[in-house]
């Protein structure tokens, strides 16, 4: 593992096997990768990236990540949507093209790795302002969600605005705060969703210091009062940016909570 975690985010990765356009928009895309090996048809992953939802910080950062899962035999879609900076994005383009993509993927991947993508519901791997954007997904149109794997989430907008994670990047998603825009907040932070039909792992690092554990910690003992089906996986020493390392300590953690959520779908 590298001394700088945020290595992974520049690490080469090999490229896709193919990409696919679930809109009209550049960034309307997503990147497949073919599982390997042998076996059956199995459900999509789609890996929602994070990077606080900026124009600057694209799905390319997650190919270790995805290449890692497809190598276990997992079909891959990496999600691309249009983020803050750029034209659409923010609110409400950048939910509304995960969104689209959550649905429309599980056909396109298909098409695209034949007998290896089965029509059942995706299971959803989110990390940071990814995560929210899973989470929201999950909430909000839960047929298309299979399962949810949280990693380090974004999963309370109100408290992230309040602690102006990544020197404000809620108000630049959301076009303002709580008080400005309540109706955004409502609609979108995952706080304010619960419960959630999908089953829900968050995994977060104890000493994350881009979004803070306790988020994850507050979020999912509200969101099993409202009578989710989710739990907590806290990893210690691990930081914000091991959960997509394939070359982290946390990373087994990591992929033995995704083939239980896979498996169990």
């Amino acid at each position: 593992m590298s001394a700088d975690p945020r290595a992974v985010l520049t690490r080469p990765a090999p490229e896709p096997d193919r990409t696919v356009a679930y809109g009209d928009h550049a960034d309307q895309v997503a990147d497949l990768r073919h599982p390997a090996g042998a076996g059956p048809a199995r459900p999509l992953v789609v890996v929602v990236h994070g990077g606080f939802w900026r124009a600057e910080y694209d799905r390319r950062h997650t190919g270790p990540l995805a290449a890692a899962l497809a190598a276990r035999g997992y079909p891959v879609a990496q999600l691309e949507y249009r983020r803050t900076g750029q034209p659409g994005g923010g609110w409400p383009g950048t939910l509304t093209d995960v969104l689209t993509g959550v649905a429309e993927l599980p056909g396109l991947a298909a098409e695209a790795l034949p007998g290896r993508v089965s029509q059942a519901a995706p299971i959803l791997v989110g990390h940071s302002a990814g995560g929210q954007l899973a989470l929201y997904v999950a909430a909000t149109a839960p047929s298309t969600v299979g399962g949810v794997l949280a990693l380090a989430p974004v999963a309370d907008l109100g408290e992230a605005y309040r602690l102006d994670l990544d020197s404000g990047a809620v108000a630049a998603l959301l076009g303002g705060g709580p008080a400005q825009v309540p109706d955004r907040y409502a609609a979108a932070d995952p706080r304010m969703l619960v419960p959630m039909q999908a089953r829900t792992v968050v995994m977060h690092g104890s000493v994350d210091r881009q979004v803070p554990v306790a988020m994850s910690r507050d979020f999912v003992t509200a969101a099993r009062a409202a009578g989710s089906d989710i739990s907590l996986v806290e990893l210690p020493e691990c930081e914000h940016f091991g959960l997509i390392d394939p070359e982290s300590p946390a990373w087994p953690r990591v992929l033995d909570v995704l083939r239980s959520l896979h498996d169990d779908h």
